[in-house]
């Protein structure tokens, strides 16, 4: 029984070989299209796609080709009795077949024919015509698993017929929606450019499903849903993808104001999280219902954060990594609420029950990143872990300090292992730099994200010394001449400001407190000579730069307040960048401030210049932190005051002050304006005569500068 029940697919096999080489033996004798059609019609029945072997099928296709199937496709003259689509259901169970072979999938003959499976998607359907629909979505999916797939499938069409098979619920509208997310997840973008509104009524149809489902639909959806969230293209821009948000916002908050177990919970947070990285905040409704939603969210998330980093069991851990991943997402936002002033969806009481909530979970994350060992320093999760901790620490580095200052030691040797390991491979280009605006230069650019707390830290007196001894400064440097580099890759002017110029300028803050509160390690650290030859050739690049003055702003302040400590570097020595340097600077500080007419008093007043006015908020404390470095400055460089000279801004000053109300200019700029004018007269006789000669004694009796009078007044 068994050799005999063994031999019968044996022999049936071989009987089937046998057919199809005669039937292929007719294909290539045939004289005539009917001989041919004949033949194929035997190959058909001798075989199905499926289970033709690699061998076979070549046999097949060398037999056929692509021309006669092309024939088919095209034919509108079925053969007597038989359905009008017979010709192209043949044809396409054909090329089915030759799509089964990868080399073939990807043919231009068959990428050409996609316009073709698109309309048999689209069309009516009826009882005979299904396996025509099958042979189409085989085509498809073998077209797509091609390397040139996914793109001819976008750009000929294939999203929006997808998506017309799926809405209308189409005769293999389930393969549709598998299609359409294997699309989606390789070429998100240009599936929502092209076919945004076809792609909304997928989104407006699953999240109908979403709110009136009552059953684990509900949850399942919570899994799908996110791949159908663009973050490409906003879905508040549109009235519809706005009608999606809100239809999502009301079966979340269905979801989790329900008792629910963490396996119905958890897609319902990641859901969440999606929606916020995708929309920010806007998705919630304003009010009190949606500031309970909110705070529900990040409550929610802060317990789970908790709950899993406190567990001693690791194998919980990394199951719930993806989850967690999420929810430090819901934690951001929840940072970002609370710290907002205007226009916030959390109300006072919220907040402040929030932030202590989110410190627990911060608390959590630190114990669970001291127990990270060597080789789990690649996983992402850490990566995710240290970043929602930046994100913390940028905000609030007061609670937590001892958890902190433990921990320093870790993120700078992690920082530094990232950052070596991206820069081992090469710089990237600018156009590498993922979404641009929002992406880092390095792989995983851990730097980014603690450079706001480290600023912080680096103010105080144990964290500062920590990053010290664990060599933060060294690596700092090498990180700013890493991003001034990226910065500055892009030929002609730079792009609207970035996160590597926001990072530049938090390690300019950094460095400022490093120069205020430990002037010995900027002398003796080798890397911050190499920072301060980069610096005197950042300012004169960036000072004409439209919309860069915040980033000129610290370059030239830090620039001036490292110069004073290293006086005696050969760089500073009067050579030409350092002569443009200062000249850069000078042109900065002089030009901060401009008389203008005061509509009150009808008299000129002192003001902020123009061009300054909408970056004061942010560059006033780094331009009087300048005007202090330049005085001490002078003193150490004999050829700084003809720099001042050449400039002419002893005139230009000693105008604006002659003109304006004495009353218009504050005690902090006159102050300012007598520190630099002070150490100017008395370092240099040319400075002195000039003040003198634009009636310097009586605008310095008229402002109350006591000591220029007296400097002045001095043989």
């Amino acid at each position: 029984m068994a050799s005999g029940s063994g031999a019968a697919p044996k022999g049936a096999a071989g009987a089937r070989s046998a057919t199809l080489k005669r039937c292929l033996d007719v294909l290539r004798d045939a004289s005539n299209d009917s001989e041919q059609f004949a033949a194929l019609l035997l190959v058909t029945k001798a075989v199905k796609a499926g289970e033709v072997d690699s061998k076979t099928r070549r046999q097949i296709f060398d037999a056929i080709g692509f021309t006669f199937p092309n024939r088919l496709l095209t034919s509108r003259e079925p053969p007597s009795g038989c359905p009008e689509h017979t010709f192209r259901a043949l044809g396409l169970t054909l090329l089915a077949c030759f799509c089964t072979d990868p080399e073939l999938a990807g043919h231009s003959q068959i990428l050409n024919k996609i316009p073709t499976f698109n309309d048999v998607l689209v069309s009516p359907c009826d009882p005979d015509s299904t396996s025509m629909i099958d042979d189409a979505y085989q085509c498809l999916t073998a077209v797509m698993a091609t390397p040139r797939g996914p793109r001819e499938l976008v750009t000929k069409g294939t999203v929006a017929a997808l998506c017309h098979a799926y809405v209308n619920g189409n005769y293999g509208s389930d393969r549709a929606l598998t299609l359409l997310l294997g699309l989606l997840a390789v070429a998100e973008a240009k599936c929502w450019q092209r076919d945004a509104q076809h792609l909304l009524a997928v989104l407006s149809k699953l999240t109908e499903e979403f709110l009136k489902a009552e059953d684990m639909t509900k949850f399942e959806l919570c899994e799908l849903l996110p791949r159908f969230i663009p973050l490409s293209s906003p879905l508040t821009r549109d009235s519809k993808g706005s009608e999606c948000l809100h239809r999502i916002y009301e079966g979340l908050a269905k979801i989790l104001g329900s008792k629910l177990s963490h396996s119905q919970r958890d897609p319902a947070l990641k859901l969440a999280a999606c929606l916020m990285q995708a929309c920010g905040p806007e998705w919630i409704p304003a009010g009190s219902t949606g500031s309970k939603f909110l705070a529900l969210l990040v409550n929610l998330a802060c317990v789970e954060v908790r709950l899993t980093l406190e567990e001693p069991d690791p194998m919980e851990t990394e199951r719930k990594k993806e989850v967690v991943t999420a929810c430090y997402v819901l934690m951001e936002m929840g940072i970002q609420e609370c710290l907002k002033e205007e226009e916030s969806l959390l109300e006072e009481a919220q907040k402040m029950q929030l932030i202590r909530i989110m410190e627990e979970a911060c608390g959590a994350i630190i114990y669970y990143l001291r127990q990270v060992t060597e080789e789990e320093l690649q996983d992402p999760f850490v990566f995710a872990s240290v970043r929602i901790l930046g994100a913390w620490l940028a905000e609030e580095t007061s609670a937590l300090k001892q958890e902190i200052c433990k921990l320093l030691p870790f993120l700078v040797r992690y920082a530094k292992k990232l950052f070596n390991s991206g820069t081992a491979k090469g710089l990237p280009q600018a156009d590498r730099v993922q979404a641009s605006t929002e992406g880092s230069v390095l792989p995983q650019d851990a730097l980014r994200f603690l450079l706001p707390g480290f600023c912080h830290l680096t103010a105080e007196d144990r964290p500062r010394e920590i990053l010290i001894s664990e060599g933060a400064p060294a690596l700092l440097c090498d990180y700013f001449l890493c991003q001034w580099k990226v910065l500055t890759s892009e030929p002609g002017s730079l792009a609207p400001l970035t996160s590597t110029e926001m990072s530049l300028q938090t390690a300019c803050g950094i460095f400022l407190n490093l120069v205020v509160t430990a002037p010995d390690l900027i002398r003796q650290e080798k890397t911050f000579c190499s920072l301060m030859d980069t610096l005197l050739k950042a300012l004169p690049f960036l000072l004409p730069q439209k919309d860069h003055l915040v980033l000129a702003a610290n370059v030239a302040t830090l620039g001036l307040m490292m110069a004073r400590v290293l006086a005696s570097s050969a760089v500073l020595q009067g050579t030409p960048s350092a002569k443009e340097f200062f000249g850069a600077t000078i042109r900065f500080l002089s030009e901060a401030h401009t008389a203008q007419a005061d509509p009150s008093s009808h008299q000129l007043a002192l003001a902020v210049s123009p061009a300054y006015a909408s970056a004061w908020g942010d560059i006033g404390e780094l331009w009087f932190l300048g005007m202090q470095a330049l005085a001490g400055c002078v003193p150490l460089f004999p050829w700084l005051p003809q720099a001042v000279l050449q400039a002419r801004w002893l005139e230009a000053l000693s105008e604006v002050l002659a003109r304006v109300a004495p009353a218009s200019v504050d005690f902090e700029l006159v102050a300012a304006f007598q520190g630099v004018l002070v150490e100017l007269a008395r370092a240099s006789k040319p400075c002195r005569e000039v003040i003198l000669s634009h009636h310097g004694e009586e605008w310095a009796n008229l402002y109350g500068m006591a000591a220029l009078e007296q400097c002045l007044s001095e043989q």
